[in-house]
């Protein structure tokens, strides 16, 4: 039996820790071991070994049971001390099965009676070995989603442009001007908004969200303004009692201005008094009420293209652009996809208090080759149907209903393992070139072909 390998950088080889005092033995199972595909690393003692253990150590531990000074229950226990979440398969002789069933009950992997098959320990240790891999990537995952702090919490990704758009949020959240946020539909405008805000001075005040498309006109200036008891409020007669808009309510914070294009030009006017002046009448008020505000606006729309068509106005315009931000689409940043599906898949898993699934092969060329025109809205999305699991049976390796095929996926992956060597490497094409042992014109035509960019990996 011999385990086939992956693509091209999909994992490496099974790693084991076997512990054997018989050296004739050692050698003929390690040489077994290793011809199967697995990495081993033999050792006649289990205090040597114990050296080569810790917390993040990637495979399993075999180990005979009956050894001088240090036998294999007691480095199953330290092993346990270390991680309990290490797979330890503990080889017994025949009057040491009671002992290994307890093993067993204590928390051990696996115990394999002697004389056992070769295949019987290969496919225990394979068990094992996968076991230990779903363990690391769990917590890995786990620390992604606890880790996320500050503008990371909001702009997740490694990528050059989401670099550089958290180092201008740090270099203007202090600032106090206007920003207008541009991007496609569910890009992530919003998470700039609050990245913005929790990176200023103003973020133990309010961050107040107004969607500007979905706002009626005949309430806006008294949801927005505000109005003062007794105030007459259109058809709905005099207000019974003071209520407060949502610009004072964002007073000392930060005002979200979502969608900004979908303001009226009559809003927009009203808007712009206040813009201008940091003040506000509320309806019924015999004087204005000082704002102390910082305003983020956001929008899909080329607004300059509808101050020319005369659908927005340029002067509330040029107040709101301060400083213009653009949130690239998810396409134009593609090494990012599979961190925010894991960050996104890890949140729906403990919202949904599902256990984190694995990705299968399908769903990973699925993540690699779709275009997401939803953007991260789009991806969040799919992650929680994954958690779910109602995307095995839709995703037969399809993207819009058609099979990816066997060529697909190794497109995919051979996609993935040029970024990712890329990145291991951080955009130097020569030692990328013989990580891959790849020809100069095969390199380049490769990247070429998955439209891979060696400067976007560059630091």
């Amino acid at each position: 039996m011999r385990i086939d390998a992956g693509p091209l950088g999909e994992e490496p080889p099974p790693r084991v820790v076997f512990v054997e005092d018989d050296r004739d033995l050692l050698s003929a199972q390690t040489q077994g071991l290793e011809i199967a595909g697995f990495s081993v690393q033999p050792f006649t003692r289990a205090t040597d070994a114990l050296r080569h253990i810790h917390a993040e150590f990637d495979g399993a531990v075999l180990s005979d049971v009956r050894m001088p000074q240090v036998d294999g229950l007691a480095l199953f226990a330290r092993v346990q001390a270390i991680d309990p979440e290490i797979p330890v398969i503990l080889i017994t002789g025949h009057g040491d099965v009671p002992m290994a069933v307890q093993a067993l009950k204590d928390g051990a992997y696996d115990f394999l009676a002697k004389p056992f098959p070769m295949e019987e320990l290969i496919a225990s240790l394979l068990r094992a070995a996968q076991t230990r891999r779903l363990v690391l990537e769990n917590r890995r995952l786990r620390q992604l989603h606890a880790d996320s702090s500050g503008a990371n919490a909001f702009l997740l990704g490694q990528s050059p442009v989401m670099r550089r758009l958290r180092d201008t949020l740090a270099q203007v959240a202090d600032a106090d001007v206007d920003v207008l946020v541009t991007g496609e539909t569910g890009a992530g405008k919003e998470s700039a908004a609050r990245a913005l805000h929790h990176m200023s001075r103003r973020r133990t005040r309010p961050f107040v969200h107004v969607n500007c498309a979905s706002l009626a006109e005949e309430s806006f200036h008294a949801e927005l303004f505000g109005l003062e008891a007794g105030a007459k409020f259109g058809a709905y007669g005099a207000a019974a009692r003071r209520t407060v808009g949502r610009l004072e309510r964002a007073d000392r914070g930060v005002l979200l201005l979502d969608e900004v294009e979908g303001l009226t030009l009559a809003q927009q006017a009203k808007l712009l008094a206040v813009v201008e002046a940091r003040e506000l009448w509320p309806v019924g008020a015999e004087q204005p009420r000082p704002l102390d505000l910082r305003i983020v606006a956001t929008t899909r729309a080329d607004l300059r293209a509808a101050i020319s068509r005369g659908e927005f106005r340029a002067d509330l315009f040029y107040r709101l652009s301060g400083v213009s931000l653009h949130m690239p689409p998810l396409r134009e940043r593609s090494g990012d996809v599979g961190m925010l599906f894991q960050h996104f898949l890890v949140g729906a898993c403990a919202r949904l208090r599902r256990p984190i699934r694995k990705l299968t092969p399908t769903v990973h060329a699925f993540l690699l080759q779709h275009t997401w025109p939803g953007n991260v809205r789009e991806l969040q999305n799919f992650a929680e149907r994954f958690a779910l699991g109602l995307e095995e049976t839709r995703l037969t390796g399809s993207d819009d209903g058609e099979d990816v095929g066997l060529a697909g996926r190794v497109e995919a992956f051979e996609a993935e393992t040029l970024r990712e060597t890329l990145r291991l490497h951080r955009g130097d094409a020569q030692a990328s070139m013989r990580a891959l042992k790849l020809p100069r014109k095969t390199f380049y035509d490769k990247l070429a072909r998955h439209g891979v960019r060696i400067a976007d990996y560059r630091r």
